[in-house]
Order: C-alpha cells, then sequence, then structure tokens
C-alpha cells in the first residue's frame, strides 16, 4: 500500500494498534508535501475503517524516527520518517 508519487512515511503499530489493524508496519501516502502529526490519526483512522484504531488512538503516544512526541501539533511530517504509535501498557 505505497504511493510513489509523493512523499510517505512509514507507521509503527505495536500492542492494541497492530491488533486493531492486523499488521506490524504500513508505508502511507501523505496527502501533502507538508503534513502535521496532528492529522496523522484521521488519516491512519480512513485507511482502517470498521476497526477500533480511533479510540486506540485517542489513548496512544506518537513517535517520531524514535523520539517521543511530546506535542503532537508542533511536528510536521515532510516524508521519510517512521512515526510508531505507541499504546498504553497496563502492568499487572
Amino acid at each position: 500500500m505505497s504511493d510513489t508519487s509523493g512523499p510517505s512515511i512509514t507507521v509503527l503499530y505495536f500492542a492494541a494498534a497492530l491488533t486493531a489493524t492486523g499488521i506490524h508496519s504500513q508505508t502511507v501516502a501523505l496527502p501533502s508535501s507538508v503534513f502535521e502529526l496532528s492529522s496523522l490519526g484521521n488519516l491512519l483512522v480512513s485507511l482502517h475503517p470498521n476497526t477500533d484504531l480511533e479510540a486506540i488512538l485517542k489513548n496512544s503516544q506518537w513517535s517520531v524516527d524514535a523520539e517521543m512526541v511530546e506535542d503532537q501539533n508542533n511536528v510536521v511530517l515532510k516524508g521519510g520518517e517512521e512515526v510508531a504509535v505507541i499504546c498504553p501498557v497496563s502492568g499487572g
């Protein structure tokens, strides 16, 4: 599911996000050459309809190129990044 006509990123899914999507990683074409991380959740949900991904993303954090993101509104994706969905982990 890759589109070579424009910028793309690699999205990594872990824990509940992996269970919801059924995949560990995915190449995602960005709809524009400058795309805000805060919009990525909606894009991913549209790529995985009829899953619990939307609810999972509301409680998850993001990392971009192995760096945890504090405020997703301040991160712009330009293509080539590796973005991970970091789901909360419950201990026991």
